[in-house]
């Protein structure tokens, strides 16, 4: 099994589907996503607590996983989780480029980069925050605020990524009526961030 995960051609997959997304830079864009199991980041607000457990669920082909996106007619992946860097990511990456899909990445960054990526997008969490280089390879840092002192998280954050990276701080969604008015502001009076909203979640849809 760990000589599996190692060589990236099979991955625990929770769910695959063709969506607009609908968060941070790329939000109204078409794209195919594949959520993958397994997570030891442990936010207590996260909205997929099913994503933690990586054994329950099913261990797919990375090549089915490739193909179907490419038949969907998706031109960029999306790849999520849990946590997608608990993986070896180079082999669907090589697949997805083989199909001439863009491939874009949504990661905590605690884990080491694998993968060659069109688009990083990381979201550092402050219990396991982000190896030191992977900060240097974002092309988007997107902040999670729960509570006030995500918004000084925000900061240190921004302190560590290429002066080209796009900043956003996004309410957690339980809690969207309260902070939502907050970030607004803060955007405001720092214009160097920009608000990111889960459009997705207003339109219901995946």
């Amino acid at each position: 099994m760990k000589d599996i995960f190692e060589n990236g051609k099979k991955l625990p997959l929770i769910d695959e589907f063709y969506t607009i997304q609908g968060e941070g830079y790329h939000t109204g864009k078409a794209a195919y996503f594949i959520r993958i199991g397994g997570c030891d980041i442990g936010c207590n607000w996260c909205d997929t607590k099913i994503s933690w457990t990586a054994d329950i669920h099913t261990l797919a082909d990375t090549d089915d996983i490739i193909e179907k996106a490419y038949l969907s007619e998706a031109k960029s992946i999306v790849v999520t989780g849990g946590e997608p860097l608990s993986y070896n990511l180079d082999y669907l990456c090589k697949k997805a480029k083989e199909k001439e899909l863009q491939t874009f990445i949504e990661t905590s960054g605690a884990y080491p980069m694998s993968g060659k990526w069109d688009w990083i997008c990381l979201s550092p969490k402050k219990q396991k925050p982000p190896a030191d280089e992977n900060y240097l390879t974002a092309d988007e840092l997107k902040i999670i605020v729960f509570d006030d002192t995500d918004l000084l998280w925000a900061e240190e954050c921004s302190d560590k990524v290429s002066k080209n990276c796009k900043l956003y701080l996004q309410p957690e969604w339980s809690r969207r009526e309260e902070n939502t008015p907050k970030i607004i502001e803060y955007v405001k009076k720092n214009p160097k961030w920009n608000l990111s909203v889960q459009l997705h979640k207003y339109l219901r849809i995946p």
